[in-house]
């Protein structure tokens, strides 16, 4: 009896879907590259320019101080959100629902022209005794405003996506921490935290990316970041166009490092939790290579496990 042959079917309406996309692709690709109004010139004079990539430094500094604090006041928030003190859960839910509820560039507005209301900022107790008064139109530049809305605005934000990890871990382990005498604290920082970061770990990922490209929004405050930067070289030589696809050449090339540096953190703390889709696509392309050497080794279209297969079944 001869051995099984696997027959793979063609798909020819895959391979046409493809051509066609493959050729509008190269068409759009064509058109934009071959087209003199975008003036590339000026793109590739100005993509490493000085001032471009101070611009974009200062992108780059915002994203993290902004990220940075975010994410430790999400922290705080999310822990007084699962709090068992109702006063403290009721303040940390206000706080999410005022700043999730105005716009961004509404608060990076307010925070620029906070002097209007608080001329000077105070510390110490009120009516009592004051240590320090500092002129809040020094304090507050534009920067530090930009840096504030972006900061308080992430927070609440961050809140919800680690409320969701520290919620998703099953009680069992809040349970087990609890029978070896564990603190609370300790736990959620040995066992809880670690645990929840599986879920944590990605959208504060987007987040990330997402933070990156909202800081152009301090722009309106002059802020010297990378898009106000491309704005100011436009508005002198009147090629806003190419300064725009500068800018988005930085903001592309930033994104991509985001996102590597996201797999691999998931890739850390994922380990465990089977299969990531990068490991899918690896074992995919192995499994794919194994299957092409074994038809190379068996013309018949048999491979050396299906071989065997066949041979027991024509023995019994």
């Amino acid at each position: 009896m001869s051995g099984l042959r696997v027959e793979h079917p063609r798909h020819y309406g895959r391979w046409i879907a493809s051509i066609i996309a493959v050729g509008i692709l190269a068409l759009i690709l064509f058109d934009i590259l071959g087209n003199p109004r975008f003036y590339w010139d000026v793109v590739l004079e100005y993509v490493f320019s000085e001032r471009i990539v101070n611009g974009f430094l200062v992108t780059i500094a915002l994203t993290v101080a902004s990220m940075t604090t975010g994410i430790l006041l999400g922290i705080v928030l999310a822990l007084l959100q699962v709090s068992k003190v109702p006063l403290l859960a009721a303040l940390a839910n206000l706080y999410i629902w005022f700043f999730r509820g105005t716009p961004l560039l509404v608060q990076v507005i307010f925070w620029y022209n906070i002097a209007a209301l608080y001329p000077e900022i105070t510390i110490g107790i009120p009516h009592v005794v004051t240590f320090v008064t500092l002129d809040a139109n020094q304090i507050i530049t534009p920067i530090m405003a930009g840096l504030l809305a972006l900061s308080l605005n992430e927070g609440a934000y961050m809140a919800e996506i680690v409320r969701a990890g520290l919620i998703a871990v099953d009680e069992g382990q809040r349970e087990a921490a609890d029978s070896i005498g564990m603190s609370k604290a300790r736990a959620i920082r040995r066992i809880i935290l670690p645990q929840a970061m599986r879920i944590i770990i990605p959208p504060t990922g987007n987040q990330a990316i997402g933070m990156l490209k909202t800081t152009s929004l301090v722009s309106v405050v002059a802020v010297p970041e990378l898009l106000y930067t491309a704005q100011n070289i436009a508005a002198t030589n009147y090629k806003t166009i190419p300064l725009l696809i500068a800018a988005s050449l930085w903001y592309i090339a930033a994104t991509t490092l985001l996102s590597i540096v996201q797999y691999v953190i998931e890739s850390h703390y994922s380990k465990g939790a089977g299969p990531k889709s990068g490991q899918k696509l690896g074992r995919l392309i192995l499994d794919n290579l194994t299957t092409w050497k074994g038809r190379q080794q068996n013309p018949q279209g048999t491979t050396p496990n299906q071989g065997k297969v066949a041979e027991g079944a024509t023995q019994s």
